[in-house]
């Protein structure tokens, strides 16, 4: 079993910065990929980005250039540097790791408005 925690979601206004964190306990390892993807109103679960086990990054291309995930795996901890944020990011914001399953963290909110 693996539990995921996410927090530092909140209001920002557009162009502002947020930070995420995704605490994994558990069957987790730094082999295992771990990542995020969001959710917003009335639209399906996407991708934002994700790092796999040899540490590579990926990312949505919507998030290319304003996001930047990392990973301490000392700690188990994922973060999302969320940079230059447009309304378009609102949404809610899980943590995702993959193991034998899929596992999903609670979710955190993600609002970007004026």
């Amino acid at each position: 079993q693996v539990q995921l925690v996410e927090s530092g979601g909140g209001l920002v206004q557009p162009g502002g910065s947020l930070r995420l964190s995704c605490a994994a306990s558990g069957s987790i390892f730094s082999t295992n990929t771990m990542g995020w993807y969001r959710q917003a109103p009335e639209k399906e679960r996407e991708l934002v980005a994700l790092i796999i086990g040899d540490g590579t990054p990926k990312y949505a291309d919507s998030v290319k250039g304003r996001f930047t995930i990392s990973r301490d795996n000392a700690k188990n901890i994922v973060a999302l540097q969320m940079n230059s944020l447009k309304p378009e990011d609102t949404g809610v914001y899980y943590c995702y790791a993959e193991t034998w399953r899929n596992y999903w963290g609670q979710g955190t909110q993600v609002t970007v408005s004026s």
